[in-house]
């Protein structure tokens, strides 16, 4: 009998936990403490550590030999915009000869509190929301983001998002944005997106730096406080955020900006944005802008890393490795690979596949369900002539989200292979 009443207890127990776990509530708070659980386990066995260095840097660097297998493409088609005669001539600056507000102020969107790793989702909801659109971050994530434990949706996912499921409104995303770009946006009616770099209240693993990405709408700002209105869709409506730290946050990203926008505001946003409209232009611009941070501090390594970026944009492959080279060897955020990727295309197209296979290795430690990070490091394993540990990786990017706009089917289908 007393056997049997503790088998009774225990399955008593069992159904109510399986009943707890149905409350919304408490399934997050299990599901976000398995996810911290699991990121400290993994640093404590087997910890990533910084971003390892790579072996030939500058002069010592050898010119790459022919490749051995397409490029993969990680970015959708680009938009109609961007279809236009390009520029290697920096971009000119913004028209002054209207002086701006000292305050604008915006009515925000309805604001939305960020779902588990959802804050590019949530972003995008409050931003379309402005505009009349109806839906959550759940209607994004549908699309872009199915596992909620995906702890990245970079912006060319959510401009994907934005063409092809409200096709009614206009996107472009430009980079090497300033302050001014920002307010002169908001000022003539538009609200802006950055992606930037924040502060985590928490560590999640032995010697954790505590640094993430995040994005941020801006609705407003006030000269008076030196700051911007902020739709935080992790702390809160209408934060104010300084000029100063803004920039501060934003570098990392190189000071990429997201402008969503009705089709009659086109011509406005032309005229705001001058040559930058002209994405060859634009991206002049912000490798320029790189350049010269680093001509004021040759250890800056996110300037390093910025222009190593802009670099990938002109094919400019060989510099832009050398590029990243110093930028790693000067010191990244652990997560920096977790939301950017250059670094991965430079070393591909200079056939550095060791050190690519490294870097992904070390992402994929930090974040094991990067779905770019097994993409690349199938690539790596292919050139090494490892086609069925390619196969693996290829199979373990699609699982991390078979959604993915990044070329994983074609890598699938290259190797033959199903997913």
């Amino acid at each position: 009998m007393r056997l049997k009443r503790i088998l009774i207890g225990l399955l008593a127990a069992a159904v109510a936990i399986v009943l707890l776990l149905q409350v919304p509530a408490v399934k997050d708070r299990v599901l976000w403490g398995s996810i911290q659980l699991g990121a400290y386990f993994r640093g404590v066995t087997n910890p990533a550590g910084a971003i390892p260095t790579p072996r030939a840097t500058g002069a010592d660097s050898q010119p790459p030999p022919t490749e051995t297998a397409p490029a993969p493409t990680l970015s959708p088609e680009p938009q109609p915009t961007d279809l236009l005669p390009t520029s290697t001539e920096p971009a000119a600056a913004l028209p002054t000869a209207t002086p701006l507000p000292e305050r604008v102020y915006l009515e925000p969107p309805a604001w939305e509190r960020q779902d588990i790793n959802g804050c590019g989702p949530a972003t995008l909801a409050m931003y379309l929301r402005y505009y009349g659109w109806e839906g959550d971050q759940h209607t994004i994530d549908e699309v872009i983001k199915p596992d909620r434990t995906d702890r990245n949706v970079n912006v060319e996912e959510l401009a994907y998002y934005t063409w092809n499921y409200a096709g009614w409104l206009n996107l472009i995303y430009r980079v090497g944005g300033d302050i001014e770009i920002l307010k002169t946006l908001i000022a003539n009616g538009i609200p802006v997106m950055i992606e930037e770099g924040d502060e985590l209240d928490e560590s999640y693993w032995p010697g954790d730096d505590m640094w993430a990405g995040h994005f941020l709408l801006l609705t407003g700002y006030d000269d008076a406080q030196g700051a911007f209105y902020a739709q935080d869709s992790f702390r809160q409506a209408d934060r104010l955020v300084s000029y100063e730290k803004t920039d501060q946050r934003w570098k990392p990203f190189n000071r990429v900006y997201i402008v969503v926008f009705l089709p009659h505001q086109e011509e406005t946003v032309k005229q705001i944005l001058g040559d930058h409209w002209e994405i060859a232009a634009n991206r002049q611009h912000a490798l320029d802008t790189a350049q010269a941070e680093i001509d004021l501090d040759p250890a800056d390594s996110l300037a390093w890393f910025n222009l190593g970026s802009n670099l990938v944009y002109f094919e400019r492959y060989q510099e832009a490795a050398e590029a990243y080279d110093q930028a790693i060897i000067l010191g990244l955020p652990q997560r920096m690979l977790r939301y950017q990727f250059g670094p991965f295309h430079a070393y591909f197209h200079t056939n550095r596949y060791e050190e690519l296979l490294a870097l992904t290795e070390h992402t994929i430690q930090i974040t094991p369900n990067s779905e770019e990070a097994f993409l690349w490091k199938g690539w790596a394993l292919y050139n090494l002539g490892d086609s069925n540990g390619a196969i693996d990786a290829f199979r373990s990017s699609y699982r991390a989200n078979p959604l993915s706009i990044g070329g994983v089917i074609y890598a699938l289908e290259f190797m033959g292979a199903s997913p």
